[in-house]
């Protein structure tokens, strides 16, 4: 389920003091890097990724985290990208009710 703007900006919020904790760089997204950012998403649901590459190179990883994650992301500042994915045994992190218009 896609998040709403005023989820987004709950956790866009949320997000600041919050430290990068998963760096990828010149070894792309190996199967340890994966694994690493699946584990740190169970666990905390919202994360912070620094991305050390070029712009086009940051655009593809991020899409691909996305996928292969299942998180959505939440915002992009230069190299940093925040990302979500709800817990469904245990949520951390109470969001805000959607708050959008409905069809």
């Amino acid at each position: 389920m896609p998040l709403t703007n005023p989820q987004i900006r709950y956790l866009r919020g949320l997000s600041h003091p919050l430290q990068p904790v998963v760096t990828v760089a010149a070894k792309g997204l190996t199967e340890n890097v994966m694994a690493e950012l699946d584990s740190a998403l169970r666990h905390h649901e919202l994360i912070k990724v620094r991305l050390r590459a070029a712009r086009e190179q940051r655009q593809k990883w991020i899409g691909e985290i996305e996928q292969a994650c299942g998180a959505e992301i939440v915002h992009t500042i230069g190299q940093v990208a925040c990302y979500f994915r709800r817990n469904p045994k245990k949520p951390v992190i109470a969001l805000p009710e959607g708050g959008g218009r409905s069809a």
